[in-house]
């Protein structure tokens, strides 16, 4: 099981990659927090200082590295990452497969 990224979402991280001034290749650190208002939040940002640790899980998809640590992945096992930028709002989605319940928001999620 992986992380997986559609086509938009990959092409709007690249472009807030270069809107930032981060290099070129610089990976994406997937996480889950506690936080929002079902407990549990994803956290995403550039990882610019430390790169890959010891139990970290990596991906690639789409030409977007990725990097979850171990305790994040059990939580994001099998999911995809999206963007849409329609009527109903913009900003990337998680569908997450483990996810039992999320708020109406969209923004968290609980198992």
């Amino acid at each position: 099981m992986s992380i997986s990224i559609t086509d938009r979402a990959a092409k709007r991280i690249e472009e807030i990659r270069q809107h930032s001034n981060h290099p070129e290749g610089t990976p994406l650190r997937v996480s889950v927090v506690s936080g929002g208002c079902s407990g549990l939040t994803y956290d995403l940002d550039f990882d610019t200082e430390s790169g890959a640790k010891e139990g970290d899980k990596t991906f690639e998809d789409d030409g977007i590295k990725l990097i979850v640590d171990m305790k994040s992945f059990l939580y994001l096992a099998g999911t995809e990452l999206d963007y849409t930028d329609g009527l109903e709002g913009q900003g990337f989605h998680f569908y997450n497969p483990n996810a039992a319940r999320t708020c109406s928001c969209g923004e968290s999620f609980s198992l």
